[in-house]
């Protein structure tokens, strides 16, 4: 079988957040959800967005919409976690890019890989309901430079 590959590039991440894992996350196997860890990549790209005071319906003009995701599971979370998620961004052109995020926790002293993700976006118009270019501030911030 084929298995998702994410490539992080190796710049320092864009943001990162802790998010606690939460007893309606976890499935009867008693572990994390594979829904919940796309709502966790939701929630770090949403806290990312409001750290600059943007939200996904306005970014310097743009909006956003996902075009598609990929999540690679690395090891199961549980009640109790707390997740480490990093954030970076990838393969900007003129009306997308891909955020990838990076989910972590510690148990004791060591770092525990939880799952790889990447959510392809798209610029969007919400008016006019069409995709449309990316602004310089979006690019701006997706490339980690103050403006």
């Amino acid at each position: 079988m084929a298995r998702v590959k994410i490539k992080f590039p190796d710049e320092k991440s864009l943001f990162k957040l802790s998010i606690p894992i939460r007893i309606g996350d976890i499935n009867y196997g008693g572990h994390v959800g594979n829904d919940a860890i796309l709502s966790i990549i939701h929630e770090a790209r949403m806290h990312f967005l409001h750290s600059h005071g943007y939200t996904e319906l306005d970014i310097g003009g743009n909006g956003l919409i996902m075009a598609d995701v990929m999540i690679s599971y690395k090891a199961e979370a549980f009640y109790g976690d707390l997740l480490i998620v990093e954030l970076f961004s990838d393969e900007l052109t003129d009306k997308s890019f891909d955020l990838l995020y990076r989910i972590k926790t510690m148990r004791g002293n060591t770092e525990v890989a939880i799952a790889h993700a990447k959510t392809g976006m798209i610029c969007f118009d919400y008016t006019d309901r069409k995709i449309t270019s990316m602004s310089n501030e979006l690019k701006s911030l997706l490339k980690g430079v103050d403006f």
